[in-house]
This record gives structure tokens, sequence and C-alpha cells, in this order.
């Protein structure tokens, strides 16, 4: 184990945020706690750019969760760089078990208990005492995510056949068979046709269950692609894949998570 293991904290709240650190430094005076995201894309972001050996992710931030930037850092995290472990920070004993069992080390409630934490942190050390190179804490998760991902299982939808999508003053019906790909951006989703695109007031995971699963692929954590419209898979260096479609000219890349999906192709 390094002799000053890093760590990342994120926590919107900034007395909690405080509160875990100045634990954490009472327990563990060796760690560096390199700051405090104050929300999920600052985490992700963070913790790419300082690659901590240890993040710890509240659960319910404001935009991205705790749950989707842990799926962030397991589809964009580097194979060639050890990953974080993971530990879940969270106001519910219930809460996301099978995301804590698959992707996390540990979690710890709110609010974090010394004696709680202090089973975290000898956890944590025997972790990275006997991390292996070759080893990959995050793993469990892109399988958990291959398998649907971290949130509660959606509800049962009906198929969906059209698209409606706000043209002007008027809603246009656009047939599902006609998309090439949709992407999430923010609270729409970009649905692009050979032709067109449209911006569809919807998220990327409400709209996913209601599609054919045997005809939308996902292929990154936000972005779905209509496999009749792919011309060519071509596998990169780095591990990733990329798509090549019959009417668009963009290509689009398959992350880590899903390119497995791609290799009988």
């Amino acid at each position: 184990m390094s002799n000053n293991p890093r760590a990342l904290i994120a926590e919107d709240e900034t007395l909690l945020g405080e509160h875990l650190r100045a634990e954490l430094q009472a327990l563990w005076p060796e760690l560096q706690v390199l700051g405090i995201a104050p929300h999920g894309a600052a985490a992700v972001e963070q913790t790419l750019r300082l690659q901590p050996d240890i993040v710890f992710l509240d659960i319910r931030m404001p935009g991205m969760s705790g749950l989707e930037a842990a799926e962030a850092l397991a589809e964009d995290w580097s194979f060639d760089t050890p990953p974080p472990l993971i530990v879940f920070v969270t106001a519910y004993d219930e809460y996301a078990l099978r995301a804590f069992e698959a992707a996390a080390l540990d979690y710890v409630l709110k609010p974090v208990q010394s004696a709680r934490l202090a089973q975290t942190v000898a956890r944590l050390q025997t972790a990275l005492q006997g991390r292996q190179p070759s080893g990959d804490p995050l793993d469990g998760l892109r399988q958990l995510l291959l398998q649907g991902g971290l949130g509660a299982p959606a509800a049962t939808a009906p198929r969906l056949r059209h698209l409606q999508a706000a043209v002007g003053q008027s809603i246009e019906l656009v047939p599902v068979e006609r998309l090439i790909y949709l992407e999430a951006a923010d609270k729409y989703v970009r649905a692009v046709t050979a032709a067109q695109e449209y911006w569809v007031r919807v998220s990327l995971r409400e709209l996913l269950p209601q599609l054919d699963p045997e005809r939308f692929w996902q292929v990154h954590r936000s972005t779905v692609v209509n496999i009749d419209a792919v011309a060519r898979v071509f596998k990169q260096e780095n591990g990733q894949a990329q798509l090549e479609l019959h009417e668009r000219p963009e290509k689009l890349t398959v992350s880590r998570v899903h390119a497995q999906r791609f290799k009988a192709l």
C-alpha cells in the first residue's frame, strides 16, 4: 500500500462532507483527502483527473447521482491505471443494495458514525495492501451495468411505435423504425434519423425500456443505436469499438462496458 493513499469525497452538503473528512483524518492520518466534489459531475471530472485511490460517493446529489457517477467512472476509466475503490455514502440502509454488493467496497450511513467508519477504513487498508496490479475494482460495476444498470428495475413498458417530437408549434410523430441512434443530452434525448434530428423532452433512462432491446442496443451510458443501422464495427487500440453507420457520416464510440456485445460481429 502506498505510504500516502489519496481519497476524494463527493458530497453536496458541505457540513457533511467536512465531517466525513475530519473523521477520516482522525481515523487514518496518512490518508490524503484531495477535496470535496459538490456534485456527481464534478466527482467524475476530479476522479478522472486526480486518479485517487479511494472515492467516497454520496448516493443522492443534484444532477448526476452517486450511482450515475459510478457508472460514468466504470465506462470512462482507462484500463492502464488501477481504478479507485468506491465507498457509497447514503442515508438509506436499503438503498441500491445491488450496487453496494457488486460495485462498491463498502457503504456507510449518514450521519457517519466513527465506529462504523473505522470498519470501512480497515477494509480499505486491507484492500489497498492486497491490491493486484491486474485487479479491477470496477469490474463488478461493469458487469452490473451490462445486466441493466444500478437503478431500480424498470416497470414493464409497452413497446414504443412513435416518438413525439416538438417541431415548431406542432408535434411530429417519428416512427421508431426510422431512428438510427438516440443520444442523451441533459433532460432531453436527441433522436437522429437518416435525414433529420429531433429533440424529445424525456430522459434516455425513461425511454430505453420502451424500445425493442433486440433492435436498439446501448453502446454507452448516453447512446443507444439501432443495430440495423450499423454498417461496420472497428476495434480501437484502447479496447473501445467504433461504429460506422449506413446512412449517417458520424461514427459512434462503444464504451468498454458494452464492447463485448460486438465481439461476435
